[in-house]
């Protein structure tokens, strides 16, 4: 039986992502675990289209038709065995999804699935779980993307709650998230949590990673970003146009943009529960897709 090569592919509102990693065995060969083999990161940007005209314009399907070949002839170098593609808010609400998802079938092999809020944040939640030490304490569990942002609220190491949101980053530069969205996260916030002390957040999404990254103020060892230096760099970038915040911070153009509402969700968050701080474990969606198929071959093996 030779080893098993896995690739996600991840097709979020601002960026769409290739993941693949390989099963390495160990001298015992008991214990398998995945190693990341490569990970590509494209910035589509399909939100900046989806959310201002309700569908993806003839240029940005026509890029995403070749990312999708591109990355199919990657898969095939890798040895790919096993895969699977998702996207996610910016699909969903395209008028043409589905239209561009056949047509791309036809064209690569690659079956797309829209998956909903709920199950990308099952997805996210169930990876990082088995990346945490400690089950103990509440949590809760936000990943914001370009288009939504999912929420887990876990209650010593319970998974209670699973939410989605049209909040996103993407959609609040595009002027579509609409203010009784916000009212209502607020509210459902309020209610889950009230009764439930020492609520923190557990970070998820590349503007988080990024965001700990440039904070000066944070714990390396726990991976923690306190609330209140993510407000210090918050409070630093806000005033800035993207093309400064590229030249003083090293930001990449599309990440220039969507960095600033990432940071205000998080802190709009953060502010109802009253967290003090972020975890910042650097995982995403591309990572749960693989576990989840190496889950399902380790049960098959099992029967």
């Amino acid at each position: 039986m030779g080893k098993k090569c896995y690739a996600a592919i991840d097709i979020g509102s601002n960026a769409a992502r290739l993941l693949i990693k390989r099963e390495e065995e160990n001298e015992n060969l008991v214990s398998r675990r995945l190693a990341k083999v490569l990970l590509l990161r494209v910035p589509l940007r399909l939100g900046f289209d989806v959310f201002a005209l309700g569908k993806l314009s003839d240029e940005r399907i026509v890029k995403m038709r070749r990312l999708m070949k591109a990355y199919r002839q990657l898969m095939k170098i890798y040895e790919v065995t096993d895969f699977r593609a998702c996207a996610t808010s910016a699909m969903r609400d395209a008028k043409n999804g589905k239209a561009v998802i056949n047509k791309i079938l036809k064209d690569t092999g690659i079956h797309i699935e829209i998956i909903d809020g709920q199950e990308e944040a099952r997805m996210i939640y169930n990876n990082h779980v088995e990346c945490l030490e400690d089950r103990t304490g509440n949590f809760l569990y936000v990943d914001v993307g370009g288009g939504s942002t999912e929420l887990n609220l876990m209650i010593n190491g319970e998974l209670v709650q699973s939410l989605s949101y049209n909040i996103g980053t993407v959609r609040i530069l595009s002027g579509a998230v609409k203010q009784e969205t916000w009212v209502t996260m607020e509210d459902d916030l309020r209610r889950l949590t009230s009764g439930f002390p020492d609520i923190n957040i557990i970070g998820s999404g590349g503007n988080i990673n990024k965001l700990y990254r440039m904070a000066t103020d944070k714990d390396k060892k726990t991976q923690r970003l306190p609330i209140a230096s993510l407000q210090q760099l918050y409070d630093r970038l806000k005033p800035l146009t993207p093309e400064q915040r590229m030249k003083d911070f090293s930001l990449k153009e599309d990440r220039a943009d969507v960095i600033v509402p990432a940071a205000e969700i998080f802190l709009f968050i953060a502010r109802i529960i009253q967290a003090e701080y972020i975890h910042v474990p650097v995982i995403g969606l591309a990572d749960g897709i693989i576990d989840a198929l190496y889950l399902r071959d380790q049960e098959k093996k099992q029967r």
